[in-house]
């Protein structure tokens, strides 16, 4: 559980992004509950792996003969009863056969390992009985499989035994999961019902532009890394061309391909594009590049910041020490070692301004679902599919369906025509 603990920040970054284009696309919004439902299952998931692997063992000359008692598996199935009678001492006592029995107690951790994932199963991925059985068969499997290859050939001999009766009893566990979820979905309200309140207040979420700018700012710094590493001769000089590079890269990414496709491969990915303020249509080239160069005040620095640690990264802190004593001009050199001191207070003048200046242009206009960048240059961002489009229609004309009522199974019920399209449920 510790080391569940310790990996679980890790793994929710490294996973954050994926998971959000995936949401924003399927359901055009990520409300706080289907998050923290899902960095819960995450959470959930580590802490059941390790709870099969770890702690992963010392190797010592004599480890296969210390887990000689794992080396060989055990495919008859109910051989927990004889465990369980075994650990008893043949004795017909509550204490004995129940209480105060391990092979009991091992064999209810087992039931109770995979039942979040049938509750998973049925309220998130609205899947039948069957689905959960091959989840829990196939989660259960594979961590069977996993202790009987010690590891997948990690260790020299398993440390742990594969037991067909584990596998039985996790896909049981999974199974009644399934089962428990179904007062639960009836008393709490659809996912559908929740993403339908949160489009209603707002068709193209905060967080879902974020998302867009996150990973449009990943692709530029990358394709920047790129090109830096394909055309430069010696990437240790000081005369390398990095910020003309990035704002060339800058500049056709969000500049060029808005102004041609109405969208930036990011907001492309995240379903969006670009409009005028007022009306439709493709905006003019000089408020894109308006719009790009507010933009790039506050998101220049932080690319550079990635460029910079990409380069670290592949060529090692030598590459910041070359290029520094590769310098000739030793004024230059002076400023920016004096500007990289201070970029940490520059950078954060530089967003406190931003922000300020925000919020009173946005307060004057009076339209707080439009940012800084977007207010000076009239340039907007909308849903670009024809299923945004539909959802906001039926948000806005449609009667919202009631939640299930006490009698009836959330789980089960099917969702209006129009929720399972607006959703990209078919």
């Amino acid at each position: 559980m510790k080391t569940a603990a310790a990996l679980f920040p890790l793994l929710a970054l490294v996973l954050f992004l994926p998971t959000a284009v995936v949401l924003y696309r399927r359901h055009g919004t990520m409300s706080q509950w289907r998050a923290l439902s899902l960095l819960g299952f995450l959470y959930y998931a580590i802490t059941a792996l390790c709870m099969t692997l770890v702690p992963l063992p010392t190797r010592t000359a004599d480890m296969c003969k210390t887990f000689a008692a794992a080396a060989s598996p055990q495919w008859i199935p109910g051989n927990t009863f004889s465990d369980i009678w075994k650990e008893a001492h043949h004795k017909v006592t509550l204490n004995a056969l129940v209480l105060q029995n391990p092979a009991v107690s091992g064999a209810v951790l087992n039931l109770v390992l995979l039942l979040p994932l049938g509750v998973f199963v049925r309220y998130h991925l609205r899947r039948g009985v069957a689905a959960a059985a091959v989840a829990g068969f196939g989660a259960s499997l594979f961590f069977e499989v996993t202790q009987g290859t010690a590891l997948w050939g990690a260790y020299p001999c398993p440390y742990r035994l594969f037991d067909v009766d584990d596998l039985l009893l996790n896909t049981a566990g999974a199974l009644l999961g399934w089962y428990v979820a179904g007062p639960l979905a009836r008393l709490l309200p659809t996912w559908e019902t929740l993403d339908r309140t949160t489009l209603a207040r707002q068709p193209v979420t905060l967080g879902r532009r974020l998302v867009a700018l996150l990973v449009d700012l990943t692709g530029v710094s990358a394709v920047t890394v790129l090109m830096l590493l394909a055309t430069a001769e010696d990437v240790y000089s000081d005369s390398h061309p990095i910020p003309q590079v990035m704002i060339a890269v800058f500049a056709v990414w969000f500049v060029v391909l808005p102004w041609l496709t109405r969208t930036t491969p990011g907001k492309r990915l995240l379903l969006l594009k670009l409009a005028p303020t007022e009306g439709d249509g493709r905006p003019a080239l000089w408020r894109i590049g308006v719009r790009a160069s507010l933009l790039g005040v506050v998101t220049l620095p932080l690319m550079a910041t990635l460029v910079a640690a990409s380069m670290v990264l592949l060529y090692g802190p030598s590459w910041v020490v070359r290029r520094v004593r590769d310098a000739t001009a030793a004024d230059t050199l002076a400023i920016q070692w004096q500007l990289i001191d201070h970029f940490p207070q520059v950078l954060l003048i530089v967003l406190v301004v931003v922000l300020l200046g925000g919020y009173v242009l946005m307060a004057r206009r009076r339209r707080p679902d439009l940012w800084t960048h977007e207010l000076a240059s009239g340039v907007r961002t909308v849903g670009a599919d024809a299923r945004s489009r539909r959802h906001r229609f039926h948000v806005e004309h449609v009667d919202a369906p009631q939640a299930p009522g006490p009698g009836t199974d959330a789980s089960q019920t099917p969702a209006p025509e129009s929720t399972r399209t607006a959703s990209g449920h078919h």
